[in-house]
């Protein structure tokens, strides 16, 4: 019997940033054994687009971060959201899906849903520490969240908002107990040697700020234990070569200090501790049980309008999930190569600070495995029309 499971299906997708990147790629796939012959089209990185994902912009012209950034972008990011709304206006999809990227997304998905379109948006913005009024601009561009984290349902029931608690990808994904030996052996490091993993971000904007500050962090360390070894995950060309030019302008080639292309999952479970931007690789540190320190660091006028609009008295996603100071926090003026050394080298040397912060890792974990692909993909699929549905290949 002839398969027509999606044939005809269109679905609308865009996400703007690696970790958007990789949770759109989960979603498609977890699509495609339901809906094979599906189409999808809009924006994405290299992994949406290998899961099949047709991008008609590049996904790294929406990748900047804070207000004198965007701004800086602002023109060319608008002419993108113009032609892509003309784009799904003119040939409708069966419902579009917006990865986070929420500055972007809602504008779109509003417009969209307007125009009869069912609007999805994976990844609920982070209502809960800052913005909070952007709840009423969600429930007009929205007609269903994806939620990550278990506290975000209750926030858009209240406001009336359809949501799905999901989980998180990368928590299915994680084993409960990383092999370090195994990432030591894959990155030819000696099995006794101590290691810091440096991940100073994943955005161009953000090396800018960070990438300087980081090599200042692992020198200092260096003079006072020339025995640790750094490694430093870089995502992309554009950020390697970023932070090739601060090697250069520091001098500090002779660091003993390896940059990889990708690979943060084996450097952070390779490594002892971890310093790392705040953002989602600080989830995944979690979930790879490493103790870790977090800073940050933006422009002064955005980090002030940022501050303003805070509701948490922390950033870091581990200590969002904890309700409390789990990781040292270390940002803007905070973020000195001095303090950030001594809290780094503080850590390696107390080892029930580690075991403390782990065991909360480990309940974080167990709180976030929820077969996340599948569970987002059951949400999505309640949205398409029943023609399609009939046949719609059943879970296997």
């Amino acid at each position: 019997m002839k398969d027509n499971a999606g044939t005809g299906v269109r679905i609308g997708i865009v996400a703007g940033e690696a970790s958007g990147d990789l949770l759109g790629s989960h979603l498609v796939a977890a699509l495609r054994t339901r809906l094979p012959h599906a189409e999808f089209v809009g924006i994405g990185g290299p992994k949406m687009q290998a899961a099949g994902v047709h991008s008609l912009f590049p996904m790294e012209k929406l990748a900047v971060r804070g207000y004198l950034e965007v701004l800086r972008h602002f023109p060319e990011i608008l002419g993108i959201r113009r032609k892509l709304k003309r784009t799904f206006l003119q040939n409708p999809p069966d419902l579009f899906i917006g990865v986070d990227a929420p500055d972007f997304n809602l504008g779109l998905e509003r417009a969209l849903k307007t125009g009869g379109i069912p609007t999805i948006h994976y990844v609920s913005p982070s209502v809960w520490a800052w913005r909070r009024e952007r709840v009423k601009t969600i429930a007009r561009s929205v007609s269903h969240i994806l939620a990550l984290f278990p506290f975000e349902p209750e926030i858009y029931r209240q406001a009336g908002v359809p949501v799905t608690y999901v989980g998180h990808p990368t928590a299915d994904a994680t084993p409960d107990k990383p092999d370090r030996e195994a990432a030591r052996a894959t990155l030819r490091l000696p099995h006794d040697a101590t290691v810091v993993a440096l991940l100073p971000g994943s955005r161009q904007s953000e090396l800018h700020y960070l990438a300087d500050l980081f090599l200042q962090v692992a020198e200092k360390i260096h003079a006072e234990r020339p025995d640790i070894q750094f490694l430093v995950p870089l995502v992309s060309r554009e950020t390697r070569a970023l932070f090739d030019a601060a090697l250069y302008r520091r001098g500090a080639n002779n660091l003993p200090l390896t940059i990889l292309f990708g690979h943060a999952g084996a450097a952070l479970t390779a490594c002892n501790v971890a310093l790392v931007a705040s953002g989602t690789a600080t989830l995944e540190a979690a979930l790879l049980k490493r103790p870790m320190v977090i800073t940050y660091r933006l422009s002064k006028l955005s980090a002030f309008l940022m501050r303003r609009k805070r509701y948490l008295p922390y950033v870091g996603l581990p200590n969002i999930l904890a309700g409390r100071f789990v990781v040292p926090e270390l940002l803007q003026e905070e973020a000195t190569p001095e303090k950030l050394s001594q809290a780094l080298l503080n850590l390696l040397a107390d080892g029930q600070a580690q075991a403390e912060m782990i065991q909360e890792f480990e309940r974080m974990h167990t709180a976030l495995r929820q077969n996340t692909a599948e569970r987002a993909c059951e949400a999505v699929l309640e949205y398409l029309p029943q023609a399609i549905m009939a046949n719609c290949r059943p879970k296997s």
